[in-house]
């Protein structure tokens, strides 16, 4: 295939997951369902955290963090999908391809940090509970919410410009429902080692080091639950993590998921479908999964709308 200059490029086509016209109601219902789902859900934990002062603290800080980067996350890449298959128009502009690549980096980084900073969270208060409001000041949980806005606009803004310097083939059909980083460098004609170098260098450094920061932290938090003499006492404090534990999993095992499914199979449709577990279906759950067992959280919103009635 004839390569084409970076400047005659104008469009891209997201293929999505079906071309029957007749089969669009039910991916555009769902996903409009789940994407409304996941804001109200999310919405309501950082009003729950901001509007009651028992909340203001490391946990729910964090928490609410987590709710607003999981909004964004998932309004990155549905919203223009929902367009695509109101209007059966496939076509992402260049411009609107690079922008999602950037934005999609920067949220999947900030939730990956998120979970490990709240990991540290709760192994500060399971092993060092008489100094954590002193090692989980105010000052510390800013900076480390700082920190990860940083690294991961830097990120996000060095793959993006590296997307830039590409130049792409005739064929300019990407097989997925969003702009992709690793689908869209298999549309280029360009040599992509520095491109695939940085993209895996960046994933071992801060994704697995955000996952060695978190196996860490609940190991030692195991090793202190299982110190305690009581059953009783055991399910108590492990009940208090659980809920951020459940999180932990179901995004690295999907991630994960999506990764060997890419490896596995050159079918490119079931590595669409698998990352929909990551990027749609996980930030839906969070809400769920923070609030059921949550007793702060549901006495918050409670109190909220029983005060607006």
């Amino acid at each position: 295939m004839d390569p084409v200059n970076k400047t005659q490029i104008s469009e891209f086509q997201l293929l999505g997951f079906s071309e029957d016209p007749e089969l669009q109601p039910v991916p555009f219902g769902l996903f409009l369902s789940m994407h409304l789902i996941t804001v109200l859900g999310n919405l309501l934990i950082i009003l729950a955290s901001v509007s009651e002062s028992h909340l203001h603290t490391p946990k729910y800080f964090f928490l609410s963090n987590l709710s607003f980067v999981d909004i964004c996350f998932i309004s990155t890449t549905v919203p223009k999908m929902l367009v695509n298959i109101q209007t059966q128009n496939k076509v992402i502009t260049y411009a609107g391809c690079i922008t999602q690549i950037y934005f999609f980096l920067l949220f999947v980084g900030l939730d990956n940090f998120l979970l490990t900073v709240m990991a540290y969270d709760r192994f500060v208060a399971f092993c060092h509970p008489l100094h954590y409001t002193v090692i989980m000041n105010p000052s510390l949980c800013g900076l480390l919410v700082l920190v990860s806005w940083i690294t991961h606009i830097l990120h996000s803004l060095l793959e993006s410009l590296m997307v830039l310097s590409l130049s792409f083939c005739r064929h300019l059909e990407i097989p997925h429902f969003f702009c992709e980083l690793d689908q869209i460098t298999h549309l280029t004609c360009s040599k992509t080692f520095i491109n695939h170098m940085v993209m895996y260098s960046v994933a071992v450094v801060l994704g697995g080091g955000s996952f060695a920061g978190i196996l860490y932290s609940y190991s030692k938090i195991i090793s202190s639950i299982r110190a305690i003499s009581s059953a009783q006492g055991k399910y108590k404090e492990f009940s208090t993590c659980a809920s951020h534990l459940s999180v932990v999993s179901l995004f690295y095992c999907t991630c994960l998921g999506v990764y060997l499914s890419s490896a596995a199979t050159q079918n490119s449709y079931s590595s669409a479908i698998a990352s929909v577990m990551y990027t749609v279906v996980t930030p839906m759950l969070n809400p769920f999964t923070y609030s059921l067992k949550n007793n702060g959280i549901k006495r918050a919103l409670r109190r909220f709308f029983s005060g607006k009635i």
